[in-house]
């Protein structure tokens, strides 16, 4: 029971995130992150493309990514499972690729570009390992990429939670958001790992 309720609160903060993006297409253009960034870069092309690349596929990863975890549909449908998973990749590989370019515009300086940049390659390459091993029959070695995959997505998650909390707790803005570069995502690696060490151990599948 605990465990169902745990999957469907997990399904609720991907759905809700997920679905986030939109905002940013019915509402004023210097809303949330978009208010730290200069006039300059908010009427780049190259970068708007890159922003809502990153946004609208990211989103569309982090609202489907979850359900890939449901034995259920998987067992029901393989179909249904596989097809889920090829949207899940298309989505990486743009919403990453594109997140790696505007990164290099991150606000905050050095830190926050190498905390993202970073990040959009772990999603990139963890995911395509994921589909590498699916594509060659190595169903653990898929399950345990696309864990690490999905903690990488997740980040997107885990930023909107720690973000204003660090900014409180800093009082500033700038401060808060070069270290949730790298907090948004690191921690939720480390889950992954502890996670698929469980799996390992118990000789379980997802």
């Amino acid at each position: 029971m605990l465990k169902k309720i745990s999957y469907y609160a997990f399904g609720v903060l991907c759905v809700s995130i997920g679905l986030y993006p939109i905002i940013y297409f019915i509402i004023d253009r210097k809303f949330g992150l978009l208010a730290s960034k200069t006039d300059t870069l908010l009427y780049d092309v190259l970068w708007n493309f890159g922003f809502y690349g990153h946004i609208v596929f990211g989103g569309l990863a982090l609202l489907i990514g979850w359900l890939q975890f449901s034995r259920k549909i998987r067992l029901k449908n393989l179909k249904i499972h596989r097809n889920i998973g090829k949207v899940y990749v298309v989505s990486v590989l743009i919403s990453g690729t594109c997140g790696l370019y505007i990164a290099s515009h991150a606000t905050g300086g050095l830190i926050s570009k190498v905390g993202f940049g970073s990040l959009a390659i772990v999603w990139l390459t963890t995911t395509f390992l994921g589909y590498r091993s699916a594509q060659k029959g190595k169903i653990i070695k898929h399950q345990y990429f696309m864990i690490y995959s999905y903690a990488a997505c997740f980040s997107a998650v885990t930023l909107r939670i720690w973000l204003p909390l660090l900014s409180v707790s800093f009082g500033d803005f700038i401060p808060a958001y070069r270290i949730v570069a790298w907090l948004c995502w690191i921690p939720n690696l480390i889950v992954a790992y502890l996670i698929i060490q469980y799996l390992k151990k118990r000789n379980l599948s997802l």
